[in-house]
């Protein structure tokens, strides 16, 4: 069985590769995002299966769909547990709730076996994802360590940061590289917790100790456990942040 795994987190996308190697699947390719896919399916012959996370890096998965024919049979992967997947009357076999479960993986592996290709309705699958919202946001990120995945839960990250075209999260004491951008990381994040408050920041509320009047009619917030630069509430977003802390 030739599969594809779309997941823009690598650390997740490796594990499920190594789980995929004892139940003889070949992987073809690990892609990250809405463009890379896209880009793929029009160059290769589709595989068996789809491992296909919600979420990309650059938009939801959903869109692939508006521009491939897509005939492989899919399996969703998310973090999300709230997303309406039993709406689509679509190739979808189930979907797995991330971290993976080896043995729910299985089930879903052997029921690919079984069924038969569906005819696909995709007018009805393009307006049922036209109308697509998240209902959930994301509870936690999984982060590669050495060889080490770990899971950092919401509440544990102090903010999120860009620097040199890469993604941070901080927690408390450490920093962890992601594969999401600053804008897909609004999407997916709870805006009562997280507020971007310039082209550089996410921060999240508990993380403030302190807010002072800047210059320019701007803040300048001072965060526990962080001194290493200044973060500034950019002027045009000082409105919105004080509304979102009141």
């Amino acid at each position: 069985m030739k599969a594809l795994i779309i997941e823009d987190e690598l650390p997740s996308a490796r594990r499920l590769e190594r789980i995929l190697k004892d139940f003889d699947v070949e992987i073809l390719s690990v892609l990250t995002s809405v463009k890379s896919s896209i880009n793929w399916f029009q160059n290769n012959k589709q595989p068996d299966i789809i491992f296909l996370d919600i979420q990309l890096s650059d938009g939801l998965c959903f869109d692939i769909f508006k521009q491939i024919d897509i005939t492989s049979k899919i399996i969703f992967t998310t973090a999300f547990s709230n997303y309406s997947l039993k709406a689509f009357d679509y190739n979808s076999i189930s979907y797995l709730l991330k971290p993976i479960n080896r043995l729910k993986l299985s089930n879903a592996i052997e029921k690919v076996k079984e069924i038969h290709q569906k005819d696909i309705d995709l007018e009805k699958f393009k307006k049922l994802v036209s109308n697509f919202k998240i209902d959930n946001f994301k509870e936690s990120f999984t982060v590669k360590v050495g060889k080490k995945i770990k899971i950092i839960e919401i509440d544990r990250i102090s903010f999120f940061y860009s620097l040199e075209n890469a993604t941070y999260l901080k927690t408390s004491n450490l920093n962890y590289i992601i594969n999401y951008s600053l804008s897909s990381l609004e999407n997916i994040l709870n805006p009562e917790k997280f507020f971007r408050v310039n082209r550089t920041f996410i921060v999240h509320i508990n993380a403030i100790k302190d807010i002072i009047a800047y210059s320019n009619s701007r803040l300048k917030l001072i965060l526990n456990s962080y001194n290493e630069s200044e973060i500034i509430v950019s002027r045009e977003r000082v409105k919105d942040f004080k509304n979102w802390i009141d």
